[in-house]
């Protein structure tokens, strides 16, 4: 049966319930890279796994258990994509990291933009998951960089990264509507912000930054 939301066709097949599951939910996700997550079609996900719309809500008891799914999966794409490679230098593994950030939310712009700035944005069930994802974020370059952060640091240090991960966040979403400078400046743009907010917090976890 062919889909009209993922232009594939896919073959009837018995499958166990968690297999089935999956399968709806990496449906949704790959949707979600066209539109936004409250544009999500049931019935094309049905379709496109060829199953009727009701037995979609035998796996999800409702439309919204079913975006929230594919949240959470898209969040789990996203810190996948951007894992440190331990086989480089710091500086080096943090631009790494923003190179796939950017690549990921460019691949995915409609859904990165829905999360952030449209109606599930402000969602009270989708805030707290990408607000994870945030913190998940801080706590993996916290986790990277080698130096002590005194626990009386921690807090000011903590809302400082939260900050930068809004400037992240603003400062993509304004490159993915205007390009208005290439995607090496822009992570130029984006390392450069974190060392300077570093330098101001701790020069020793700046020199750890830089490596």
């Amino acid at each position: 049966m062919s889909s009209r939301g993922t232009g594939e066709t896919v073959k009837r097949t018995r499958l166990s319930p968690e297999e089935r599951r999956l399968q709806l939910i990496t449906l949704g996700a790959k949707m979600l890279g066209d539109r936004a997550i409250e544009d999500i079609s049931i019935t094309e996900i049905a379709e496109a796994a060829g199953i009727s719309r009701g037995l979609l809500f035998h796996y999800f008891p409702t439309k919204q258990d079913f975006q929230l799914a594919i949240v959470r999966h898209a969040n789990a794409e996203l810190l996948e994509r951007i894992a440190p490679d331990r086989t480089l230098g710091v500086l080096e593994m943090l631009r790494d990291s923003i190179e796939r950030y950017i690549e990921y939310v460019g691949e995915n712009r409609n859904s990165y933009v829905s999360l952030l700035r449209g109606p599930a944005s402000v969602s009270a069930e989708v805030l707290p998951l990408v607000d994870q994802t945030r913190n998940v974020i801080i706590d993996i370059i916290l986790t990277e960089v080698p130096v002590d952060i005194p626990d009386i640091d921690r807090p000011r240090l903590i809302l400082a990264m939260r900050g930068w991960i809004a400037f992240v966040e603003e400062t993509t979403l304004t490159w993915l509507r205007h390009e208005i400078i290439t995607r090496e400046q822009l992570v130029d743009l984006l390392v450069e912000s974190l060392l300077a907010l570093a330098l101001s917090l701790n020069p020793a976890l700046a020199a750890a930054l830089r490596g």
